[in-house]
């Protein structure tokens, strides 16, 4: 139901000048992006709760701070949790601030099952400790139900990952989200180059936190002997069952909240605010698709003048991006990516390591595509490079016709990529500012990213295999 809301809402968007109670919403040049309060939830926030860090290491203390300071709940989503110093330090607030608090703080923790289960000394390990010790703790673990069968039994740690993964990463404290693309592991915290927004808003986090605990529904929750059992409120398991079942069930959990939070909105364009945030929501496999519409409709929308600037840690646009930026796409158009010695693939073993050179081929296409469509000019690659650093960071910044600052980001876990489209679940927010200082702090942010950028190197050499493993697996990684 609800997809064919979102889908009909964003392909006959309302005009600006008929969109609701458009007298004090998205005025002047943000009237254009009206349409995005009749695909979904919409929050109005003040710019002034908003604080945009840089650093790895800001956004471990700004966890640890919040880690302490959290007095009713905690709601982590991420790929995995780390089983190094930092992480177990994190922990380690959390345990003491459970005792302080005496039991008054809720904990949820939503990882995958996959990446969070890899290896003897995983996610689940490190948890252990604490769910023995708190009943207020609840870790979930989301399993794919494409990893079934033959594939469950004879992949490897690793590849099994392939199939699809829970890839959001929220980290929610009390009425503070920190909203990210970075994972809860010692990289993240020190020498991984990410996004990180703290967003202070109680209706935003209350609204992620259903979210969270929506997905912990249809996820294996993990007890004190660290065996994965069904949810209390869950009967389908999603690889011991039909898989059409548990993906149209799962499908209806998600769809069901999404569109009782539509319904509950008082309306995004309250007097008083200079900021508003449109969550988006991807679970390609489960049929959800609400993010990759708004995405390319933000893309093909962009009108002559305007600037777009996008990060991607892995570059593998899809085929819809690509054909939206060369053929409907007006907007001036850069795209940083990790050059693959700032990749975290570099020196993989096996396949894996391919997988940097994988990006180059892919890029080089991309690039063919263009310059075959005379859009040269018009659409420029870069290479994001740092001596002793990875980079991960994504997602989008949008400037107007003749304005210096963007007025609008994309921020989140999506890498507009393949997998990300098709298989992981994924979460960004659209975030559309009047303020002028956290204007100027998104181009700063934005800046910073790309100073670090050189023009991308297309035509390096790769092994022959590469290029095959592209056109076999090319929505795998």
């Amino acid at each position: 139901m609800i997809r064919r809301l979102l889908t009909n809402a964003i392909e006959t968007a309302l005009p600006s000048e008929s969109a609701p109670h458009s007298h004090s919403f998205l005025k002047n040049d943000l009237a254009t992006f009206r349409w995005l309060a009749t695909t979904g939830p919409c929050f109005p926030v003040h710019a002034k709760n908003i604080t945009i860090l840089t650093e790895p290491d800001e956004f471990y203390s700004t966890l640890i701070t919040n880690c302490h300071n959290a007095k009713e709940r905690i709601t982590f989503a991420s790929l995995y949790l780390g089983n190094g110093p930092l992480e177990k330090k994190m922990l380690d607030c959390i345990k003491s601030n459970l005792s302080y608090q005496h039991n008054t703080l809720s904990i949820n923790i939503l990882l995958d099952f996959t990446r969070g289960s890899r290896y003897e000394s995983n996610s689940r390990t490190v948890l252990l400790p604490l769910i023995n010790e708190n009943n207020k703790l609840k870790v979930s673990l989301y399993h794919t139900p494409a990893l079934r069968g033959l594939l469950k039994k004879y992949v490897p740690h690793r590849w099994n990952e392939l199939m699809g993964l829970q890839h959001m990463k929220l980290y929610i404290f009390d009425n503070t989200l920190i909203i990210s693309g970075a994972n809860l592991s010692n990289d993240y915290f020190t020498n991984r180059q990410d996004r990180y927004f703290v967003i202070k808003d109680k209706s935003l986090c209350d609204f992620y936190c259903g979210l969270v605990n929506k997905v912990q529904d249809f996820s294996m929750s993990v007890d004190k002997n660290n065996n994965v059992v069904l949810s209390d409120n869950w009967d389908i398991m999603p690889y011991g069952s039909n898989n059409n079942t548990f993906i149209k069930k799962a499908a209806e959990n998600i769809e069901l909240y999404l569109h009782k939070s539509i319904a509950q909105q008082s309306i995004c364009d309250k007097d008083k605010h200079d900021t508003w945030i449109f969550p988006l929501i991807q679970m390609g496999q489960l049929g959800i698709e609400h993010d990759a519409h708004v995405t390319n409709k933000l893309l093909a929308d962009a009108p002559p003048g305007s600037r777009l600037r996008i990060a991607t840690g892995y570059f593998n646009l899809t085929h819809e991006y690509m054909k939206t930026l060369t053929d409907y796409c007006q907007a001036s158009c850069d795209i940083l990516m990790a050059h693959p010695k700032a990749n975290g693939f570099l020196g993989a073993k096996g396949l894996a390591g391919g997988i940097p050179y994988a990006y180059s081929v892919i890029a080089k296409d991309f690039k063919k595509m263009y310059e075959k469509r005379g859009q040269k000019q018009r659409i420029k690659l870069f290479e994001y490079y740092k001596e002793g650093w990875t980079y991960h960071a994504k997602g989008l910044w949008y400037y107007s016709p003749n304005s210096d600052v963007p007025c609008l980001t994309l921020i989140g876990s999506p890498n507009f990529g393949e997998r990300s489209v098709k298989r992981d679940l994924e979460t960004q927010i659209a975030l559309i500012t009047e303020d002028p200082k956290l204007r100027e702090n998104l181009e700063n942010e934005c800046s910073r990213l790309y100073k670090m950028g050189t023009d991308a190197e297309t035509d390096r050499k790769v092994p022959l295999w590469v290029n095959a493993f592209v056109i076999f697996f090319r929505s795998y990684f």
